[in-house]
């Protein structure tokens, strides 16, 4: 029988339910994770997907049982971590499901809004790979009411931590508040964007992604995708 392809080390911790890529990434760098029994601190190490993987010297087994996503309204204050190291993270909503579930992306500690949470690995990566430029909606609330030169600059290919970024589509709601879409994901980049600007973010709000959108959902509730909409996220669209 084929054996299946390597895979990133810090997919597949991230893919068995222990952290988002980024946090995984950060466990790898720290020493934490062993494979086989011994340190790999590089996070793109190839590795088998069947590989025998440790977390501070515990196992960390295939996540078991029925692939299963939720979107969540993520409120302000909470982390998209495993670990909050002392905050509320957004797992902690799941806790009595009893699945190894992992954030889909992130939202910072202060961003609020629609958060995905999943065991499915496959979809995971679909939605996370930047070469499927999955669409994010966010409405934000700054500081001042922006000027056209400000909105003309926020509308730019500026460059966030030495890239480049798309020109990103901004719209103007009315007085403070605008929205953005996204198509690509730099950390805290629409932050930084308003900086540059010389805008501060009072809030930040994801209110659509990838098609689905938080409708009347409360902050700090979810729900399970239907087998529609997760059909529609495996297709792409």
């Amino acid at each position: 029988m084929p054996t299946e392809p390597a895979e990133r080390l810090q997919n597949l911790l991230a893919r068995r339910g222990v952290a988002s890529r980024r946090a995984a990434a950060a466990l790898i760098r720290a020493g934490r994770v062993t494979v086989g029994g011994r340190v790999v601190a590089e996070p793109g190490a190839r590795v088998p997907p069947d590989a025998a993987l440790a977390l501070d010297g515990r196992p960390v087994a295939a996540a078991e049982g029925p692939r299963r996503t939720f979107l969540y309204n993520k409120p302000v204050g909470e982390v998209c971590s495993a670990d909050g190291q002392g905050a509320r993270t957004v797992l902690e909503a799941f806790r009595g499901l009893g699945l190894r579930l992992v954030p889909v992306g992130r939202l910072d500690k202060a961003s609020e809004g629609l958060l995905l949470v999943s065991n499915d690995g496959p979809l995971i990566q679909r939605l996370t790979h930047p070469r499927f430029g999955h669409r994010k909606t966010y409405e934000v609330e700054v500081d001042a009411e922006p000027t056209g030169r400000q909105l003309a600059l926020l509308r730019s290919p500026l460059v966030i931590e030495g890239y480049r970024i798309r020109p990103v589509p901004v719209e103007r709601l009315g007085g403070r508040r605008l929205r953005f879409v996204l198509s690509e994901g730099r950390h805290r980049q629409i932050r930084q964007m308003c900086e540059q600007a010389g805008l501060r973010v009072r809030r930040l709000r994801r209110v659509a992604f990838a098609g689905l959108t938080l409708g009347a959902l409360p902050p700090g509730r979810f729900r399970p995708l239907s087998p529609a909409e997760v059909a529609a996220l495996d297709a792409g669209r």
